[in-house]
């Protein structure tokens, strides 16, 4: 005879599950009784947030699916912002939370909350679970949607009885998952791929605009060795920085709002836009009348969903990124045929550099550029979300994918000191380095317990201006510098560090940011740097939502040189 607990851990053993980040409860203790002899490691986060988001972290990381685990009620419902992060960016999560017994559902027993209700719409799929006769099963079904098709993050909810409840012995039906509606489509359809293949051959002024689909999909490979045959320059979102490095001849960098000046006049000026898991999103596209206005699209999608909903398309192709680009570099012709068009984008990239007023002050740009070159491609970077997000994005040189773990789609404070402790403990010989704001650290500030608990190397680089930097950039722009409510009071980060026991330093000039990066690196356990930027550093191109590609650089350029 089994419980309902031991049959979770076999499951999540036979998933190939070797981490949990959790935090315990009353509805839970059943699993976390089954826990203590498993050999599933479990690091005990200090909130269930980062429960999550490390478990999203893990999964960018990795490409494996990423497990969290909370109690009912208020555990539960602390889990909602970061489903909805990796719902947001496709991530592949797991969560598990502890319910009610059956008997109380519905009753406003205590600590009760209908997560499953609650997260409908955050989550790829979600399970309560009422008879324990249904968990293996279930738990089968949850790993395989969350880590298929367009990824996602799945929630199982476990009431208290289903955990206790035995039964005997029996591994029931055979592992194969049959979900009725439940068929991704991995194969583009061949007619569309030629389709496809015709109006590259015969554009003039092609660009690829790659996003986290590539990266989802492990499709880099392949997309380089396409953009590479056909001599076709690659943009790419924020989720999708890495599918090519950042030294590639081909790469524009990042598009967009905060993206390079030369990626957004490729795309102003391109006559098609072979676009590959992607999203169109509002930070890209900024007026999606005036975006790519002169281009036919090819949209590569794994979510049908996705294709013509923002944009329409003229070839939409439903599949799996790599298989499509595979079955296309089957047949793509060799050779440049556009080489004005490449001679002017390389024109562009010369002459509208990324570029920062190097002036003896401390500015966040230095302090990333310099942690690249220090790293080189060794080395994960997660950031917090804000201006330390924009700028690690421009100026932090990536070299492949899962490199880069940054919330996209939600843009969520709080994420990436918890994430990196998730990278962290998917990549233990990679250094990981967590890039934050002052403002974004303090969200999640506690989870310094955890990673001197367990010894997790994470490596923090405060870019501390004591502002809610990017809306107080936003205040400056357009409302006339009435900074309210976005100014932080000075905090002396390392000795909250040191106070858990971790190495901590205050940097406070130019000349002490590569020796302290040096250190921080070199140390054997956590370390944490205070690094005092300038104050008042903005972030460019930086332009207001709804624009046109073209106005938000030629305006804000100008602006910014204008300073």
């Amino acid at each position: 005879m089994k419980s309902g607990a031991q049959i979770l851990i076999e499951g999540l053993k036979e998933q190939g599950v070797d981490v949990i980040f959790g935090y315990p409860g009353g509805v839970v203790l059943p699993i976390y009784d089954e826990l203590y002899d498993a050999d599933i490691r479990h690091i005990l986060v200090r909130h269930e947030q980062a429960a999550i988001h490390a478990a999203d972290g893990y999964a960018r990381a990795s490409g494996k699916v990423g497990v969290c685990l909370a109690t009912s009620g208020p555990g539960a419902c602390n889990l909602v912002t970061g489903l909805a992060t990796a719902y947001m960016d496709s991530i592949p999560v797991v969560a598990l939370t502890g319910q009610v017994p059956t008997s109380l559902l519905g009753n406003d027993a205590f600590q009760e909350s209908d997560i499953t209700g609650i997260t409908m719409p955050v989550t790829k799929h979600n399970f309560l679970v009422q008879d324990v006769k249904d968990l293996k099963r279930i738990i089968r079904e949850a790993f395989y949607i969350a880590g298929t098709g367009r990824k996602g993050p799945v929630l199982i909810d476990i009431p208290k009885d289903v955990s206790t409840t035995r039964i005997p012995d029996e591994d029931g039906p055979d592992q194969q998952i049959r979900l009725r509606g439940y068929k991704p489509t991995y194969h583009g359809h061949g007619k569309q791929i030629q389709k496809a293949l015709d109006l590259i051959g015969t554009a003039k002024r092609p660009i690829i605009y790659a996003g986290g689909g590539v990266i989802a999909s492990d499709a880099s490979k392949e997309l380089v060795e396409f953009a590479e045959r056909t001599c076709i320059p690659i943009t790419t979102t924020l989720m999708g920085l890495g599918c090519i490095p950042a030294a590639h001849p081909l790469n524009l960098g990042m598009l967009g709002m905060h993206g390079t000046e030369y990626a957004n006049y490729a795309i102003t000026e391109a006559d098609l836009l072979f676009s590959i898991g992607v999203r169109f999103d509002d930070r890209v596209t900024g007026n999606l009348a005036t975006f790519a206005p002169h281009a036919k699209i090819i949209h590569i999608d794994i979510d049908p969903a996705e294709i013509g909903k923002n944009k329409t398309v003229d070839v939409p192709i439903v599949g799996d990124a790599k298989n499509v680009l595979t079955d296309m570099l089957q047949k793509i012709p060799g050779g440049c045929p556009h080489p004005e068009w490449s001679e002017k984008v390389q024109t562009w990239k010369r002459s509208h550099p990324l570029r920062f007023k190097e002036d003896g002050k401390l500015k966040p740009q230095y302090v990333i550029r310099k942690l690249a070159e220090i790293l080189g491609t060794r080395g994960v970077i997660a950031s917090e979300v804000g201006q330390n997000q924009m700028w690690t994005a421009q100026y932090y040189q990536f070299s492949r994918p899962r490199q880069w773990i940054s919330s996209g789609g939600l843009g969520t404070m709080g994420f990436g000191f918890p994430a990196a402790m998730g990278a962290q403990m998917a990549c233990p010989d990679e250094p990981v380095v967590v890039i934050a704001g002052d403002g974004s650290f303090q969200m999640n500030i506690q989870e310094l317990g955890t990673i001197a608990q367990y010894n997790i190397p994470v490596k923090i680089v405060i870019l501390n201006n004591r502002f809610l930097g990017m809306v107080r950039q936003w205040q400056e722009l357009f409302y006339e510098h009435r900074y309210s409510y976005t100014e932080l009071p000075e905090v002396q980060f390392a000795k909250i560090a040191q106070a858990y026991g971790i190495g901590a330093e205050t940097v406070t000039a130019p000349n002490e940011v590569e020796p302290a990066l040096k250190r921080a690196l070199d140390h054997k356990g956590p370390y944490l740097l205070d690094i005092r930027v300038e104050r008042e550093e903005n972030v460019f191109p930086m332009v207001p939502a709804g624009a046109a590609i073209s106005e938000m650089i030629v305006g804000h350029h100008t602006e910014h040189e204008e300073e």
